[in-house]
């Protein structure tokens, strides 16, 4: 499966943002999808999941109340959409797939070519 992320942009605190994750190759119904983020210097972090389903949610606590990931199977497309930006949430944002969300990035062997967000204060 191919991903494509996209929806990056320079927002002020306090913004939102929605990011989006399209695949191609394989249906995306066939993977659960994570969003990951890496600022600068720093490790590559998880910030949300979702089941292949779509039933199930997982968030980073940083993020928590703030963002939500969700997804349109027949669009083969993810989305995170992001409220109360704050500066520290900038970073290049990855989607990942697998078969089950982890918070474990090196579980992951896909990935889209990351888009950046930058939150200023």
């Amino acid at each position: 499966v191919q991903l494509q992320a996209s929806g990056g942009g320079l927002v002020q605190a306090g913004g939102s943002l929605r990011l989006s994750c399209a695949a191609s190759g394989r249906t995306v119904s066939n993977y659960a999808i994570s969003w990951f983020r890496q600022a600068p210097g720093k490790e590559r972090t998880f910030v949300a999941g979702i089941s292949r389903s779509g039933i199930r949610t997982y968030y980073a606590d940083s993020v928590k109340g703030r963002f939500t990931i969700s997804r349109d199977n027949a669009k083969d497309t993810v989305y995170l959409q992001m409220n109360s930006l704050k500066p520290e949430d900038t970073a290049v944002y990855y989607c990942a797939a697998r078969l089950a969300v982890d918070s474990d990035s090196r579980k992951y062997v896909y990935w889209g070519q990351g888009t950046l967000v930058t939150v200023s204060s």
